[in-house]
This record gives C-alpha cells, structure tokens and sequence, in this order.
C-alpha cells in the first residue's frame, strides 16, 4: 500500500513550469496503458483557472472516466488524520493521548522503556509498530491480507507483540498503525470509521461517491481490478483496519477533496491546519511527515502535499501544491509498475517520466511451508548480521519466541518474523521468501542463503 518515492528531477526543476495540455497529458497516459489490455487511467487536474479531466484506458473494461470509482488505498491515510485532526480541535481526544486510553477494558498496547505509543505516533509513523502484523496474509494473497483480519485478531497480536525500537525513534510506514488509529478514532467517538468520514469529511464537502461500502449504484462503477501481471484480481476488503486503506473515490470526488484542502475557509480547512503543524523526519532527507501527508521539497523553499495508494489492483496519487494552488490526482485500476505516481508529479512540477516496460510474466504460485515450533532458546545462535554483498544486509533478531529480519540501509524497512519450517529454516509470511542457516562442524552458525523468486544469494554471518 506504499513503497518510498524518491525524485528523480533534473536540477534544477523547470522554472514556472506550465501545467501540460489535455493532449500532453493523453499521451502520457496512452503510452504507459499501451502495453497493459484492460487498464485505465484519469487524471485530474486542479489549477486557478479550474479544473479538467483526462482520462484513456485499453482493452476490454477499460473505460473510465471522472465518475470512474477506484479504490484508493493508502491516501485513506490522510482522511484518518483529518479526522484525528478535527477531533483534537473539538477536544475529543488530544495528539499525546495513549493509543491505550481507547482499547477495550482487559488489552494492551506495546511499549517500551517506560514510553507508551501515543495517537501522534500512529499518525506519523513512529509508532515502532510493523508495517503489517505478523500474522497476516501475504500481500500478493487473492483476497488481499486484510481479508480475514478482524478486531479479535488485531487485539491479539497487540496482546502479545513486543517492539523492536523505542517509539519514536525512526519514521517506519505502518499500515497496521493507522488502521489502528482509525479503529481507536472510531471507538472515542462512539460509531464506525465509515461514519466518521461520512459525518467529517464526505458529507461537509458534498463528496457522494468516496465510500468504503458500495451500494448497487456505486457499485457498478467500480473499475475492473488487475495485479501487477495485468491478470483480473479482487477487490480489497481491508476490515478492521479500514483506516488505513479502505476508501473508494473518483477523480472528480478527489479533486474536491484537494480544493477543500487549499482552501482556507472550507470545512476541514482548521483539521488540514492541525495536521499539517506537526512535523517529523518522514522517509527521506527531503519528506517531512505531517499527520497523515508526506510533505515534500523538491527544491529548498518547495512544498508539495502528498499521498500514494496501493492495492492488490489499484495505484493512486494525490499531490497539491498549497503556494500555486494546484493539485493533480491519478488513478489506475492496475499494480503494475510503474504506477502514475511519475505521471502525476510530471503534470504538476515537470519531473521525468519513467520508460514503460512491457508486462513481467507471471511469478510461479508461492511455495507452500509448514511451520514448526522451536525451543525459545534455539534462536539466540541465528542472532546475527548476515552480509550477502552488493550492499545487502540482513539483520537477524529475536524478539521472546520469534525471530525478525530486517534489510538495513533502506530507511523505513520494515522489520519481519520469520518462521521455522526446519531447525536451520524459515521462511516469510509477508513475502514469498525463504533463509537457510549453514553452521560449521561445531553447528555455530556461519551464514546463510537467502532465496526470493529468482533471487539467490549466500551471505556471511558476523556476530551481534
């Protein structure tokens, strides 16, 4: 639902870059649909001389237009902090309240060292939480892996789960953490997250058509899913963590969102306020992370509002520029990459475009493993860095029973458990991807051999 974005502009960016033309912006889009039979993509483009639409798709299903629903994913993310915004301006809850306060009677939030995560924390990814909980479905599953994530489950694993950094120590994108901020805003309110947008965001702005649950009318304007592979995939039903990703919109909803957003005297105008006063380090040297937006430089001095979504079948991107009163929103009904993030940044500040490669083969189904149970005190010997080469270093961890890898020198990586399936090996859940531990004659351990799809590597293990 988020990979990190970095620019690549020329420098300097073009000086009092002109909004493109509807025919630029069609060519765009023909030449990344050109090789994808069945995706669409619609831009929308808001300016001080008003708004317009461009849309093209190809193949069957193709058709989409600016009443097109898509589901939008991650950019949810900015509607559940306006809400957490507008709470905290009606003080209903406040940014340092623990996540805690709003569990029910008889679970507990992780901590650590004597700190508690606060509703702050989740927003800005400073949680410590994981990118996604351990025990949920792959990513690339069918049903998405939020299918069959339900409150029991969620509680659960927050029963249970111990951190693995200090809260607030380093930005990590957490789905999980603002799906559940979005279930906490919910229960501080006394309702579902599905009212609270509709009652503090869709219904103020006269957005009719960004729902979380369809009825028939809407429905029937949902574009046709495909995956990365351009094969026909399912809808996502993110459930209990719907904060995080469970919208659905049009281009035309979307850019009433964004004028709102530019709009100092529309009704979330005192919500974008607050959420845009808190400022962390986001993923890279030039993003800031507000509550729910990445806030980008570009060039010193440049700000741009961001957000990115990603689903089993869906890409989306929503950028404002708050100082020219702009914004761009794109929409694609495919998770083939790239996705129009470049397209949208393109329209609105002139950064490159990226090549279109045709449509990968698909990957063979995932290995199926079966998971063992070792002795706690079997784990400690895996503890460990393990240099692969080529600047690929895995860190190996244990956490109670359970172990935890994480690839360093990539900011915000997230941090995974793996699983036993035979004394010396484990596999992901998240990903489809296995380690092998090697041990001398002695059975200290030595190294190991990492393999995900194609990819084989052999790495060598240094002590902790």
């Amino acid at each position: 639902m988020h990979w990190p974005l970095s620019f690549a502009a020329p420098t300097p960016l073009p000086v009092d870059w002109p909004l493109p033309s509807d025919d630029e912006i069609r060519r765009l889009i023909v030449v990344r649909n050109a090789p994808r039979t069945g995706q669409g993509i619609v831009v929308g483009v808001l300016a001080l001389e008003g708004q317009r639409f461009v849309a093209s798709g190809t193949g069957a299903a193709a058709k989409v237009d600016r009443d097109t629903l898509f589901e939008i994913g991650s950019i949810t993310k900015v509607f559940t902090a306006l809400i957490l915004a507008d709470m905290v301006n009606k003080g209903e809850v406040s940014l340092d309240d623990p996540a805690a306060k709003y569990l029910p009677a008889g679970h507990r939030m992780p901590e650590r060292n004597g700190r508690q995560i606060t509703l702050r924390d989740l927003s800005t990814h400073r949680s410590g939480l994981p990118r996604m909980a351990d025990d949920m479905r792959p990513v690339d599953d069918p049903d998405g892996p939020f299918f069959d994530y339900t409150e029991p489950r969620l509680l659960a694993f927050l029963d249970r789960y111990q951190l693995t950094r200090d809260i607030g120590s380093q930005w990590e994108y957490s789905n999980l953490g603002v799906g559940l901020l979005g279930y906490l805003l919910a229960r501080a309110a006394h309702t579902d997250y599905e009212t609270l947008v509709r009652k503090r965001i869709t219904v103020p702005l006269k957005m009719e058509d960004t729902l979380i649950t369809l009825p028939p009318r809407q429905a029937a304007r949902l574009a046709p899913a495909f995956d990365a592979y351009m094969r026909p995939t399912k809808p996502w039903n993110i459930g209990i963590l719907t904060g995080a990703g469970g919208l659905r919109s049009t281009a035309a909803d979307m850019l009433i969102f964004a004028k709102a957003v530019l709009d100092p005297k529309s009704p979330v105008a005192s919500a974008v306020k607050t959420a845009l006063s808190v400022r962390v380090p986001g993923e890279a040297p030039q993003v800031d992370q507000a509550l729910g937006w990445e806030v980008m430089h570009p060039t010193p001095g440049r700000e741009l509002l961001a957000h990115f979504g990603e689903t089993g079948g869906f890409r989306t991107a929503l950028i404002l520029e708050p100082a020219k009163s702009r914004a761009v929103v794109a929409l694609s009904n495919s998770a083939a990459q790239p996705a129009p993030d470049d397209i949208a940044l393109h329209i609105l500040i002139g950064t490159p475009v990226a090549p279109t490669p045709p449509v990968p083969p698909a990957p063979p189904p995932p290995t199926k493993h079966s998971e063992i149970s070792l002795p706690a005190s079997d784990l400690d010997k895996f503890v460990g860095r393990y240099d692969f080469g080529s600047g690929i270093v895995i860190a190996i961890s244990r956490n109670g029973a359970s172990l935890y890898a994480q690839r360093e020198g990539i900011p915000g990586a997230p941090v995974l458990q793996i699983f036993p399936e035979a004394p010396l090996a484990f596999f992901w859940k998240a990903v489809d991807a296995q380690i092998r531990f090697a041990t001398d004659a002695s059975g200290v351990v030595t190294g190991a051999a990492f393999a995900q799809g194609s990819t084989k590597l052999t790495g060598k293990r240094s002590t902790p």
